[in-house]
């Protein structure tokens, strides 16, 4: 077991006497959806009985109460400490379920008797809705913050609006009357450092870009270092139970806003939409506190599933997107009742933020565009070859990001983050400043590469060769062939698209936040801007080829580059995160046209394909395995033939498991066998003779009881018997009072034979959330399997280091 946090209390004594009902095995692993169906109201028929059968393996629990008997009914008393959670544990799914129903009840049964109590039933049914409301209203307001701070931040690396300090560039120059329209980004109200510090404009660019990192990667050193990186992977490992003290706390999400735009206004290759999810789940966890979520874990996980909806639903303006981000890449458990309130705190922040308008467009993003030409069969060629190359790009990153960041663990210059973020400004910002492309923030370059050309773009993209017999501007303009300007162009983006490759490995993962949303995006975009003008000027210069006579003529607009820089975006960002439908949906809402559904799931599905040729791992289960997180992914296929008997502890070399007895133990032997272990739970047994399955007692628990009965209880003492048994033992007269601890023993733990498929075991655990379930033969234990045994057996069979996946 080593120090593993042994979590299942199961404090509802019901058994689990319902899945025997199953009449296949199928059915049986569909029991999670009985078990935690958190939706249901009729719970009493769901835990009652004690043995589930199968061909070749057993579930059972060891409790044989009835199914009358209640949680508060054991706990007349509850022992203030006991059933709460350390920090880096798991919490127990079902118990926690237990304890709502419970209260859930309790509430029903007095909504009557009162107005008072009738009032606290509706507040009590309305207060989900609420605290999703919240934390749609802070997350959009807290997302348009940070864009406008970080636009404003972003220019002043360029030069400074003299006339109002406050205003980024394009506001400062809203109201000046001196601007022609080829020149409308210049006005005298705006100064550029080269104008105001002759000839150092590049000195300043690097001042401030360094300034920002700085300051950003210092504050998160000091204040909060939970604020670092993208978060999503941590998010995904609390989403599964995991517990991390701090990680939503109120001191990270305020350095984390903070911080945030400094770090995208340093110009380092991040984004800040993957770091905008754990803004989102921040402010989900604080308002959690001020409602009944505050002391239920499990709950607490409903609101952050619809919370980091609420943070994609901003970063891309994108709601329905959001809620299946939530559902497809985030979430471990995802009723129908999450899904209504992570749609609703979506559409709350998505309308925030649409009031807040941050980028004076009247869109929720930068980089908002719509096309206005159909696409034909052909171009699912490059579309395709652009998937292939999102692929290839996703495998790339994640093999060279996550060997990085192992170096970075293994090697002295990861003890100094602050010298690391400094030295990779310094390396962007000296690279960056040359070239127009990489100088820009990558939000606008991939506003710019979206763009289509229309007769407005005065862009060095859209410098074709005009037809002088022309005798009209109309709106769609034909193919032309590309002048001096788009091949210069081209040259640049090839030199920005290297750029980018190199510098984003070594950007994600440094200790400030750091998406990865909009860096792919951009690579992505940069490859099929280049595409999308290759193909064009094909079409141009070779229209009377087969694969154009048909459907391209001449003095048509046949091809929409900006539409290949779409499709780029979005194949590199699926082979990175190894997301679907949601992706596919997010990168729609983003361009508002549904005609181009289908290459973006050819594409998506394609990088996708070519992805996991390589490995089937996306970038956040890479860092959660990296950093050994304790999450088992329900994506990942457990194929091998090992049984229960292989995998359980303690193996043969090993010492015994060590257990308690129901009625022959003193306090003392208790006390030594927590001192001398460094075991997190303990089952419980009739006696070592028999040694028969009575329940499951946890090492944090027995702690708090016995701490607790010392304190007020009279004539406990170190000799005191300890009695887990329903009835107690009869004892000498000059005995000290015995301690009965039934109340914290769970009585109904998930028990598996030796024979058990470890394919049913892993299934088990992943649907029903355990942390550990106990191994018996014939009604005697054998051993435990907890949740890292498994994952240590799926890195052996996977011919990975076991210890890789201990968490540090």
């Amino acid at each position: 077991m080593e120090s593993e946090q042994l979590f299942h209390r199961g404090y509802c004594r019901n058994s689990y006497n319902s899945i025997t009902s199953v009449s296949s095995d199928e059915e049986l692993l569909d029991g999670a959806g009985v078990i935690m169906d958190f939706q249901t109201s009729e719970d009493d028929n769901l835990l009652d009985g004690d043995t589930a059968v199968g061909t070749h393996y057993t579930m059972t629990n060891g409790g044989s109460i009835s199914s009358s008997t209640h949680l508060l009914d054991l706990l007349d008393e509850p022992i203030p400490g006991v059933g709460t959670y350390d920090d880096f544990h798991t919490i127990d799914w079902v118990r926690e379920k237990c304890k709502d129903r419970e209260r859930h009840r309790r509430i029903n049964s007095k909504k009557k008797e009162s107005a008072w109590e009738m009032t606290k039933s509706l507040y009590d049914a309305w207060s989900g809705w609420l605290v999703v409301t919240l934390t749609g209203l802070a997350s959009g307001a807290l997302a348009g913050l940070i864009d406008i701070a970080a636009d404003w931040m972003t220019d002043l690396k360029e030069g400074i609006c003299l006339s109002a300090l406050w205003y980024n560039h394009e506001q400062c120059c809203w109201g000046s009357n001196e601007t022609t329209f080829e020149e409308r980004d210049k006005c005298p109200q705006w100064k550029t450092w080269a104008e105001l510090i002759i000839g150092q404009a590049e000195m300043m660019y690097i001042f401030w870009a360094l300034s920002f990192a700085f300051l950003a990667v210092s504050l998160v050193k000091v204040f909060a270092p939970y604020a670092c990186g993208s978060g999503i992977p941590e998010i995904k490992t609390i989403l599964s139970g995991f517990i991390i003290r701090g990680y939503l706390g109120k001191w990270t999400l305020m350095i984390k806003t903070v911080t945030l735009v400094l770090a995208v206004a340093s110009g380092l290759s991040l984004g800040k939409e993957g770091p905008l999810v754990h803004v989102a789940c921040c402010c989900g966890n604080i308002f959690s506190y001020l409602f009944k979520y505050s002391t239920n874990e499990a709950k607490k996980r409903e609101v952050l599933s619809a919370a980091s909806a609420a943070g994609v639903s901003v970063a891309f303006g994108a709601p329905i997107g959001g809620v299946l981000f939530s559902l497809e890449e985030v979430s471990y458990y995802f009723p129908l009742k999450t899904l209504w309130r992570s749609f609703f705190a979506a559409l709350v922040a998505a309308f925030v933020l649409r009031s807040i308008n941050p980028f004076g467009n009247s869109r929720l993003v930068l980089f908002y565009v719509e096309y206005h030409t159909p696409w034909y069969l052909f171009e699912l060629f490059p579309f395709i070859l652009l998937g292939v190359f999102g692929g290839l790009w996703g495998a790339f990153f994640i093999r060279a990001n996550i060997a990085w960041c192992r170096r970075r663990k293994s090697t002295k210059f990861g003890k100094y983050p602050v010298l690391e973020v400094i030295v990779v400004a310094a390396i962007t910002a000296v690279v960056a400043f040359p070239n127009p492309y990489t100088r820009l923030n990558t939000s606008e370059l991939i506003k710019e590469l979206f763009t289509d050309c229309g007769p407005l773009e005065s862009s060095s993209l859209c410098d074709y060769r005009n037809d002088m017999n022309a005798s009209k501007i109309v709106d769609d303009i034909p193919d032309r062939p590309a002048g001096l300007g788009v091949y210069s162009a081209i040259w640049q983006l090839c030199l920005a698209l290297i750029f980018k490759i190199i510098m984003t490995v070594f950007t994600f993962g440094i200790k400030v936040p750091s998406g990865l949303f909009i860096p792919s995006m951009a690579i992505g975009a940069i490859a099929g801007r280049i595409v999308g003008i290759a193909v064009e000027q094909l079409a141009y210069y070779h229209h009377d080829w087969f694969i154009f006579k048909e459907w391209c003529e001449v003095g048509a607009d046949c091809i929409t580059p900006g539409l290949y820089a779409m499709v780029g975006a979005a194949a590199c960002l699926g082979g990175v995160t190894r997301m679907t439908v949601s992706l596919v949906v997010i990168v729609f809402e983003l361009t508002g046209g549904l005609e181009y559904i289908v290459p973006l799931m050819a594409a998506v599905m394609t990088s996708k394909w070519v992805g996991d040729a390589f490995g089937r791992e996306g970038i956040y289960e890479a860092h959660i395995r990296l950093n050994g997180y304790p999450f088992l992914d329900a994506k990942e296929e457990f194929t091998h033939t090992t049984l229960a008997a292989d995998v359980m502890r303690p193996r043969r070399s090993d010492p015994p498991l060590a257990v308690l007895t129901q009625d022959n133990m003193t306090v003392d032997d208790i006390e030594n066998m927590i001192n001398e272990t460094s075991y997190n739970g303990f089952p419980v047994i009739m006696s070592r003779e028999s040694q028969r399955l009575v329940g499951f007692a946890l090492r944090r628990d027995l702690t708090i009881a016995i701490e607790s009965a010392r304190k007020k209880q009279e004539g406990i003492v170190g000799s005191s018997r300890v009695c887990f048994a329903q009835h107690t033992p009869s004892l000498p007269a000059e005995s000290p009072r015995p301690l009965k601890l039934r109340s914290i023993l769970d009585m109904s733990p998930f028990t598996v034979t030796d024979h058990t498929p470890m394919e049913i075991v892993v299934d088990i655990f992943r649907k029903l959330g355990l942390r550990q379930c106990l191994v018996t033969h014939n009604g005697r234990l054998l051993g435990i399997i907890t949740k890292k045994d498994i994952l240590r057996h799926m890195a052996q069979t996977a011919n990975q280091d076991p210890a890789s996946i201990m968490f540090n």
